[in-house]
């Protein structure tokens, strides 16, 4: 009776542990995911990108704000860094200099940078799929991080796009 208990005990708490992580992976999913596509209580990145121009990518207001298409670079540059990172490859070298990430848009390039962006964010998403218990705990603060900037930039889109004129407010944001 003495070691069914024991095996009882430790079943319990195998499964505990086991249902809490899946509790982690799906949180972390649905932080990314939720950042990507589809429509939440916020609007994601394809949504506020969507049908948005290389002219309209590429213009500026006069406060010095960025444009949508250096805010997409920013958000591709810093995604892929992750994204190798929890691959473990090698990162492009950086200098440190964070408004270096926000001047590599070029306008002839718009829709390659788009699906540049998806493909990261998708590849981000497989990554927290396959992620083992482990590994999932090493990298929940920065999904969680990510997911945070990734929707500051995304509102950044939306204001640049307001004040263009080209947003349209059943998109999620009056």
């Amino acid at each position: 009776m003495k070691k069914l208990l024991t095996v009882l005990f430790f079943l319990g708490l195998s499964i505990t542990s086991f249902s809490q992580n899946l509790t982690l992976k799906k949180t972390l999913l649905d932080q990314i995911r939720s950042t990507h596509h589809g429509k939440n209580w916020f609007v994601s990145i394809d949504v506020a990108l969507q049908g948005v121009t290389a002219e309209q990518a590429n213009w500026h207001d006069n406060s010095g704000n960025h444009s949508i298409g250096q805010l997409t670079s920013h958000l591709v540059f810093w995604n892929e860094r992750i994204l190798r990172g929890f691959r473990n490859e090698t990162p492009e070298k950086f200098s440190g200099n964070n408004e270096e990430s926000f001047t590599k848009f070029e306008k002839e390039s718009w829709e390659k940078t788009l699906k540049k962006l998806s493909d990261i964010m998708l590849g981000l998403e497989a990554e927290i799929e396959k992620a083992d218990d482990e590994k999932l705990v090493k990298i929940a603060e920065t999904v969680a991080n990510t997911a945070t900037h990734n929707a500051y930039h995304t509102g950044q889109i939306i204001f640049a796009r307001k004040l263009q004129g080209s947003w349209n407010p059943e998109n999620g944001v009056k």
